[in-house]
């Protein structure tokens, strides 16, 4: 099952779990990744010196503080990068209290993480395809060449949407499309789409959405598009990026949210919403300007990519 050649992308692991039950167990999956080619940043496979107070502390451990020794065994999470995730060793369901407390940094850190088994001990939330046997989770690495995509279950969206909240970094990157189409012969002035939605108190915005972890730009907006609208197009010009506009209705202090605005170019109009917008018009932008309710920073990019042509 080894990795043939040079690893690309490269992937990074941490592994969790209860040093005192499974280290035995965490050992043998540290050496399956690593003869497939996924480095463990942590733990060094080492042997256990002592126990203090049902803590394990490796031979490797230079801190003699259990506080810093996990705070530096948690750091490493941050130098997992795009292609890292943490795997939980959890035979028979056992998490246990510290590997617990990991769980929950690693996940209010936006990490992907997979676990042996279903959690027994902990009432984490877990998507469909988050439990994977480690040599399921090689196997799905070195066939793919990726992390497997979360799948959540019809009955548990709502679920997992309080989860994905939870997950509030620094800043937060959304993509924004201008949707235009060709107008006909007889047109002078393209046509755009703009959608109402309750998110934005009923006004019209453009369409789109957070960048996902890993995803380029143009492929989140070409994603959103083809969610929301069930329209296919191409990515033409960017038109703007900007921070959020603290007056539009949706500002959350704290956090720096980015919009990256573009035109997507499309050939039909047939426009099937989703959940998440309840009307939609195709109108020419000096149209929309002059007579919508606009929110904020939809109403900032239209008057943009009005002034970028005449065609505009």
């Amino acid at each position: 099952m080894a990795i043939k050649g040079e690893t690309e992308p490269n992937f990074r692991c941490v592994l969790h779990g209860s040093f005192r039950k499974h280290f035995d167990e965490i050992k043998r999956i540290h050496q399956l990744f690593t003869e497939n080619g996924i480095e463990v940043l942590a733990p060094a496979l080492a042997e256990i010196k002592s126990m203090e107070d049902g803590f394990a502390v490796l031979e490797t451990d230079r801190e003699k503080d259990q506080r810093m020794i996990e705070l530096l065994y948690l750091h490493n999470l941050r130098r997992l990068g795009e292609n890292g995730f943490s795997y939980f060793v959890n035979p028979e369901g056992y998490i246990g209290k510290s590997a617990s407390y990991e769980l929950g940094i690693a996940q209010v850190s936006n990490v992907h993480c997979f676990f042996q088994e279903k959690l027994a001990d902990h009432p984490a939330y877990v998507h469909k395809n988050a439990v994977m046997k480690p040599e399921q989770l090689v196997e799905s690495i070195l066939e793919n060449g990726k992390l497997p995509d979360p799948q959540v279950k019809r009955n548990e969206q709502a679920i997992h949407k309080l989860w994905e909240g939870l997950m509030v970094p620094g800043s937060v990157v959304a993509v924004g499309a201008i949707i235009e189409h060709v107008p006909s012969k007889s047109r002078t002035e393209k046509e755009v789409l703009l959608v109402r939605t309750h998110k934005w108190k009923d006004r019209y915005s453009v369409v789109g959405g957070k960048v996902r972890r890993n995803e380029r730009l143009d492929e989140s907006l070409l994603r959103e598009i083809k969610e929301e609208t069930g329209l296919q197009g191409g990515v033409g010009e960017h038109i703007c990026t900007f921070d959020q506009i603290k007056n539009s209705g949706y500002y959350l202090s704290g956090v720096q949210h980015i919009f990256v605005d573009k035109i997507v170019h499309v050939g039909s109009k047939r426009v099937q919403l989703n959940e998440e917008a309840q009307d939609y018009l195709w109108v020419p932008p000096s149209v929309a300007l002059k007579e919508l309710e606009m929110e904020p920073n939809a109403r900032h990019t239209l008057e943009l990519y009005s002034k970028m042509s005449p065609d505009h």
